[in-house]
């Protein structure tokens, strides 16, 4: 196993401008895995279901080549979100949340999962991202991602994780929540010295940047005409650079650089539908096209 996803598998009911829809696969651990599927084949998720999870879904990331082992199958509800988007879709409404067995979430890596040399931790509680590393080889690179609800109620256990992780993927909302500065180069350079080698700063329609201690590095949003739902973007988005990196094995500026690029890329494609209608059609041809495209936009 080369990289490990974990993180929440989900059931998301909602509507936006665009339509509605119930009960969808949705979770941060699937969007992630998913966006890093087109990269590397050599993929372990890991996440608790209930016993109302569909036959269709694992079957659905079985065929994208995400092996299964870490998911688990327990006797209750799987997680369930009910949210609404408005106007220009930036922020979520939370309608409903219903955690089911996803409120006593233990992860346990699998004995293949645990030499994995690049691991991810999605949005959940940061004690639970901390056993998480905890069972993670020593030298894997090591990713998470948080919440302007653990920054706000959990911020001294996020701090201690983010000591024992490479990169963090933070929106400008949650770097100003988390630092207290509100400028988002001076808050990023506080977050370096938290623990991180890199913060992958998710701006939304203003594109993404990396910044490290001798890096930065920006890109603008794809330009997309086709926004019908938002959510699992940012999954998406870490699960593109991360796919990417497992893929290529290094981790040189270049190499970085890259990756984001890979996750502005698949962001880009997931918002265009809803849950995984998009990304499950997509092919490797043309998210190559969408790279060729940034790449030229960016240049002069």
């Amino acid at each position: 196993m080369k990289l490990v996803m974990v993180g929440s598998v989900a059931l998301d009911t909602l509507a936006t401008p665009h339509g509605s829809v119930k009960r969808a696969l949705g979770g941060s651990a699937v969007h992630a895995a998913v966006a890093a599927s087109f990269f590397t084949d050599r993929l372990g998720l890991v996440g608790v279901v209930g016993e109302d999870f569909p036959e269709a879904f694992p079957k659905l990331l079985k065929s994208r080549k995400i092996n299964l082992e870490g998911l688990g199958s327990v006797k209750g509800k799987t997680f369930h979100w009910q949210g609404r988007y408005k106007g220009d879709m930036a922020v979520a409404e939370t309608l409903k949340t219903e955690l089911g067995v996803f409120a006593t979430f233990d992860p346990k890596l699998p004995a293949a999962y645990q030499s994995a040399p690049f691991v991810f931790c999605g949005n959940i509680i940061p004690e639970i991202q901390g056993k998480v590393l905890a069972q993670a080889a020593r030298g894997s690179f090591k990713m998470l991602d948080t919440m302007n609800l653990w920054i706000a109620t959990r911020k001294a256990a996020l701090k201690k994780v983010l000591r024992k992780v490479d990169a963090v993927v933070l929106n400008d909302q949650e770097i100003r929540q988390l630092t207290g500065l509100t400028s988002l180069i001076r808050a990023a350079q506080s977050i370096l010295k938290m623990g991180p080698k890199y913060v992958f700063l998710k701006r939304g329609e203003h594109g993404a940047s990396l910044i490290g201690k001798h890096e930065y590095f920006h890109l603008p949003a794809y330009p997309t005409d086709a926004v019908k739902d938002p959510t699992g973007a940012g999954d998406s988005f870490a699960g593109g650079i991360m796919g990417s990196l497992a893929a290529r094995g290094r981790l040189t500026a270049a190499d970085l650089r890259k990756a984001m690029a890979c996750g502005v890329v698949l962001s880009s494609f997931q918002v265009e539908d809803f849950s995984l209608w998009r990304t499950v059609k997509l092919k490797k041809s043309e998210i190559d096209a969408r790279l060729k495209r940034l790449r030229a936009m960016t240049t002069f």
